[in-house]
C-alpha cells in the first residue's frame, strides 16, 4: 500500500502539531500545576509524539520503497523528533523529561523553502558578510580598548580591564543599552555616542547586504522560471537570448482564484497572459482548457480588437501578464517581434483564435 497519501496530508500539519505541543512543554513548567492539569498535556505530547511516529515511519518505508524524495535533513527531522523525546522519557526519571519535545522545534523547518533560500544567500555574499563582521571585530575591539583607557581610573569595577569594558562595547555597539555599565567622563560618553552611530551603520550594512542578497536570489529565481515559460511560447521561439531578456523583465505576476474570470469577451485588450501554474477556460463554442505554459489574449493585444472570448480561472492559477505598452516598446526596439507577431497573427486568425 502507497504510503504517499498520508504524507500528502500529513506535511502541511507539521507546524500545527508542533504549536501546541511546544505549548504544552512551556505550561509544563508552571510551578503549582494540578496533578489532573499536568496528565492532560503529558497525554496532548504522547497523542502528538504518536503522530510524528507514524510519519517517520511512513518516510521511512517510502524510502525503503525506492521512492524517496525528502532529503537527508528531513528524514532526520522525523527521527530526531521521535527518538529525543522517547529516550528522555525512558531515562530521565525527572519532570524535565518534557523539555526534549522542543526538539519539535525543527518539524515546522521541515517543508520549509525559506532555508534553502537563506543558504544560498549567505553563500552567495558571503565575502561581503566576512568583510562586515571582520569590520564589526576591529571596531568593537577598538572601542572596548578606548573605552577601558577613558573609564578604568573613574570605574575600575566596569571598566577595569579590556574584557570588561568589551560588554559595554557590545552593548553600546549593538545600541542595546542595558544602562549597566555607563561612562562618566565627558570623553567617555562622545565615545558612546560615535559608537552607537557606528553600530547603526555596521548592522544597517549586514541588513543591506542580507536583503539585496535575498532580492536577487528571488529575482534569479523569478526569473529563470519566466525564461523557461517565455521561450517555450511560439510567439518568442525565434527570439534571440537578448530580447527573450527584455520580454522577461516586461512580465508582471498575478494570482486568480478559482472561478474568477480574467477577461471578459468585449473588453478592450490591454495585455496578454502566460499560464505559470493552473488551468483556465476559454468560454468558445467549444470550451477550450489551457494549462501550464499556455497563453492567451494576444489577438486583442496584436489586432487592437476588443477580447473574442471570455477566460476564467478554471482552477488556483498563476499568471504572467505582458502589458500593451511593454508589449508596444519591445516591438519598437526589436522590429523581428513585430514581424513573427503579425505572422503569428495571420496563423490564428485563419485557425479560429480563442482569445
Amino acid at each position: 500500500m502507497s504510503v504517499l497519501p498520508f504524507l500528502r496530508i500529513y506535511a502541511p500539519l507539521n507546524a500545527a502539531l508542533a504549536a501546541p505541543g511546544l505549548l504544552a512543554v512551556a505550561a509544563l513548567t508552571t510551578p503549582n500545576i494540578s496533578g489532573r492539569t499536568r496528565l492532560a498535556l503529558v497525554a496532548l505530547l504522547a497523542v502528538i509524539w504518536g503522530a510524528y511516529l507514524l510519519q517517520m515511519a511512513a518516510t521511512l518505508l517510502k524510502r525503503r520503497a525506492g521512492d524517496a524524495r525528502d532529503s537527508a535533513a528531513e528524514i532526520a527531522i522525523d527521527v530526531l523528533a521521535v527518538l529525543v523525546p522517547l529516550a528522555a522519557f525512558l531515562f530521565i526519571r525527572t519532570p524535565d523529561w518534557s523539555l526534549y519535545c522542543a526538539v519539535w522545534l525543527l518539524k515546522p523547518l521541515r517543508d520549509s523553502t525559506f532555508f534553502p533560500v537563506l543558504g544560498r544567500v549567505l553563500a552567495n555574499e558571503a565575502r561581503n558578510l566576512i568583510g562586515v563582521t571582520t569590520l564589526f571585530g576591529v571596531v568593537l575591539f577598538g572601542v572596548a580598548l578606548a573605552g577601558y583607557l577613558i573609564e578604568r581610573d573613574i570605574q575600575p569595577e566596569q571598566f577595569g580591564s579590556i574584557p570588561q569594558s568589551m560588554w559595554w562595547a557590545v552593548v553600546t555597539l549593538s545600541t542595546t543599552g542595558y544602562g549597566d555599565e555607563i561612562p562618566q567622563s565627558f570623553a567617555g560618553r562622545v565615545l558612546a555616542g560615535a559608537v552607537m552611530m557606528s553600530g547603526i551603520g555596521i548592522f544597517a550594512l549586514w541588513a543591506g547586504i542580507l536583503a539585496t542578497g535575498f532580492y536577487q536570489e528571488v529575482r534569479r529565481g523569478e526569473f529563470v522560471r519566466n525564461w523557461q515559460l517565455v521561450a517555450g511560447v511560439p510567439l518568442f521561439q525565434k527570439l534571440g537570448p537578448a530580447v527573450l531578456v527584455e520580454i522577461v523583465a516586461a512580465l508582471r505576476p498575478r494570482t486568480v482564484p478559482a472561478g474568477a474570470v480574467i477577461c471578459r469577451v468585449g473588453e478592450p485588450g490591454d495585455r496578454m497572459f502566460f499560464v505559470v501554474e493552473g488551468r483556465v477556460t476559454v468560454a468558445t463554442p467549444n470550451p477550450v482548457e489551457l494549462g501550464p505554459g499556455a497563453f492567451f489574449g494576444e489577438m486583442a493585444l496584436i489586432s487592437g480588437e476588443p477580447r473574442m472570448a471570455t477566460v476564467s480561472a478554471a482552477t488556483a492559477v498563476s499568471l504572467l501578464s505582458l502589458h500593451a505598452v511593454d508589449f508596444q516598446m519591445l516591438c519598437s526596439s526589436s522590429p523581428e517581434i513585430a514581424e513573427i507577431i503579425r505572422k503569428t497573427a495571420l496563423e490564428r486568425r485563419s485557425a479560429a483564435p480563442t482569445a
